[in-house]
């Protein structure tokens, strides 16, 4: 069995509660790792490309004001 399969079934256990609870915390626990994934693609550069596109589809007159 895997880990995954292991806490699944562990999930299927938990009172209305502690589900309460426990997705409470994954959504905290899953935003912060995307934010750190996020921030490591920044600083990487991985983001430039779709930045740069970005500006120039709006110096171009492509983008709409809010």
């Amino acid at each position: 069995m895997s880990k995954v399969e292991l806490i699944e079934q562990q999930i299927e256990k938990l009172s209305s509660e502690e589900l309460a609870a426990f997705r409470s915390w994954y959504a905290a626990f899953d935003a912060d790792a995307w934010d750190r994934q996020f921030e490591a693609d920044v600083k990487a550069g991985k983001l430039d490309a779709l930045a740069d596109k970005a500006v120039r589809a709006h110096t171009s007159g492509q983008s709409t004001k809010l």
